[in-house]
């Protein structure tokens, strides 16, 4: 493999995770820098632009207290010098809180939820995206995601975590964002 396609794959790959870093600390600016500007983005529910898919997340996201993605098995095939198609598999893990309301519902599949109680969940599914190389930075210029599994869960109090823990945060304050402002990293 030739060092040139060697970095073109660690960008691509650094592109897909700047997206999910981005959904799951709530940095959209994040997310925004994953896709062009005229991208399109099948992801179940939506399916259109960028804008309108970060206004979507935005919404879908106030009610979501937790989200982490995994993201594994990565297949980066090129078509050109500025053009590849990527599928990624993914593990999503979120919590849902209970101002989500009968959202929590689709999740669990008939299991009985309080209304005051949130709802862990999981989805996993492939990230088929067509990656183009425009203006020198590689982005997402279409997705579909692809689901496999979706199921759900009544969350224990608390998320069953200890407070006296490194907690998750969605809120600008997360430990890894913390440690970035305390070593000067440059915004992402």
């Amino acid at each position: 493999m030739d060092t040139m396609r060697l970095q073109d794959r660690l960008e691509i790959q650094d592109c897909l995770f700047r997206y999910v870093r981005g959904v799951d600390r709530r940095n959209w600016d994040l997310v925004r820098s994953a896709y062009h500007t005229d991208a399109f983005d099948d992801h179940g529910n939506y399916k259109g632009g960028i804008d309108g898919f970060i206004e979507s997340l935005i919404r879908r996201h106030a009610t979501i207290e937790q989200s982490m993605h995994v993201v594994g098995n990565i297949v980066i095939e090129f078509d050109g010098p500025d053009g590849a198609l990527l599928e990624a598999y993914f593990i999503c893990h979120q919590r849902l809180s209970p101002s989500a309301g009968d959202a929590r519902l689709a999740y669990l599949r008939g299991t009985p939820v309080g209304p005051d109680q949130a709802v862990e969940t999981e989805v996993i599914g492939r990230y088929v995206d067509r990656m183009t190389r425009k203006d020198g930075a590689w982005r997402i210029a279409h997705r579909t995601v692809v689901f496999e599994v979706l199921r759900g869960q009544p969350a224990p109090a608390g998320g069953g975590l200890s407070a006296n823990w490194a907690l998750s945060r969605r809120d600008g304050h997360d430990p890894i964002e913390l440690a970035r402002r305390k070593l000067a990293l440059s915004p992402q």
